[in-house]
């Protein structure tokens, strides 16, 4: 696994990629993003579940259908959310003009916009952008597009992946934004992923989603929900292995390598959490079913009086033990043990005393706490960061 945030070059065979600023950024930071597979990939994407959704996202859940994709252009600095008929018009002709810039069917192309909320796109100066935007377009520029689509984030967030497939080494790549407003069930994040491994539609559909599952779904900062949420993946089979299906001996290795660069992927969101300065796993263990398990997990990543605890390198285990009681499970509170950095500070629902040794620890980038639940085998995790004043001074002007 490559983990970087710019310092190496990642390349995937096929794909090119581009990172420019086209003024939509009052900082005049990069702002507008390609991603370019030289030939149609098969293509899956999940998207936010919130109920108000962004113009881009609308087009994307449409068009996705296809399950067949080419391109993805990609702002940030405004989010094309609540922007009216006006709004649709200039995510078509974001893909539109895309499509015959590039010269492929507007089928084949996905837009996607994060930022402000209820601003209208400046989409001139997109179109003004894009022939510069196609020109950039290189093997070597994926850490330019990953820096092209942040917002309030303070680092690049690259990874990469190699895995065996037979006797031919692919690569799974993948980008992703994201700092605040995000929530379980995706996050104020984008995330695209590149692969040259050849699957069927069917199999990178299922892969995506567990991967997605076990990582993006169990990540929050701030439990506020984005009307812009998207990872999408696009795999154009240029390795020209024997394509990969759900039946495949290969389909596991697969959906276990796309979930290691999903996870990664959200531990750098959380890493980069608004005003952060801790990384917090949450790790459930002892539990009847694993959807209680996460269940608990949520709870105590959601929990605003756990997370400014962390910060303040205080080990208040009464606020877990409170965040498990509303979890909404049954719990057995004779039965549970919580760990924090692997010291014991609850036994059977009761303190151990050893509130000291865990402030010790604390002060730590990242903090684990374990829950054994007692009462089965299931387990399942989450990852969040700390609550500090900084968040506040980030969001409380971030409009403005």
């Amino acid at each position: 696994m490559i983990k970087t945030s710019g310092k190496q070059t990642i390349m995937v065979q096929g794909f090119k990629f581009a990172g420019i600023s086209a003024g939509i950024k009052k900082t005049g930071g990069k702002d507008l993003a390609l991603i370019y597979s030289e030939r149609p990939a098969v293509t899956a994407g999940l998207f936010t579940t919130n109920r108000i959704k962004a113009a881009p996202v609308k087009l994307a859940v449409e068009g996705i259908a296809s399950q067949k994709g080419q391109a993805i252009i990609i702002n940030s600095g405004n989010a094309n959310a609540c922007t009216g008929r006006q709004g649709t018009a200039d995510a078509k002709e974001m893909k539109t003009r895309t499509a015959k810039a590039l010269g492929i069917s507007p089928e084949l192309v996905y837009v996607s916009s994060t930022g402000i909320i209820g601003k209208p796109l400046p989409v001139e100066k997109i179109r003004n952008a894009l022939p510069g935007l196609i020109g950039a377009l290189s093997p070597t520029s994926l850490t330019q597009a990953a820096s092209a689509i942040l917002t309030t984030d303070t680092f690049t967030k690259t990874v990469s992946k190699k895995i065996k497939i037979g006797s031919k080494t692919g690569i799974i790549a993948g980008i992703a934004k994201g700092a605040g407003m995000i929530c379980p069930n995706m996050a104020t994040m984008l995330c695209f992923l590149v692969t040259d491994i050849s699957t069927n539609k069917k199999a990178l559909d299922s892969a995506l989603r567990k991967a997605v599952n076990k990582s993006f779904n169990r990540l929050a900062i701030d439990n506020d929900m984005s009307t812009n949420d998207t990872v999408m993946i696009m795999a154009n089979g240029l390795l020209e292995n024997s394509p990969i299906t759900k039946n495949s001996p290969y389909y596991e290795k697969f959906e276990n390598a796309l979930s290691d660069v999903t996870y990664t992927l959200s531990e750098m969101i959380a890493e980069d959490g608004e005003g952060a300065t801790k990384i917090i796993q949450i790790v459930v263990k002892g539990a009847g079913t694993e959807s209680d398990a996460e269940k608990v997990a949520k709870a105590i990543s959601n929990s605003m009086l756990v997370k400014t605890a962390i910060y303040g390198n205080d080990p208040n285990w009464g606020r877990i033990m409170a965040a498990i009681g509303y979890s909404g499970i049954e719990v057995n509170e004779q039965k549970l043990d919580i760990y924090f950095n692997k010291i014991k500070l609850v036994s059977k629902g009761v303190g151990t005393g050893k509130d000291k040794s865990v402030r010790n620890t604390l002060s730590n980038k990242k903090t684990i706490i374990t829950v054994n639940l007692g009462t089965g085998n299931k387990s399942a995790g989450s990852l969040t960061c700390d609550l500090t004043e900084e968040y506040i001074k980030i969001n409380a002007h971030y409009g403005t």
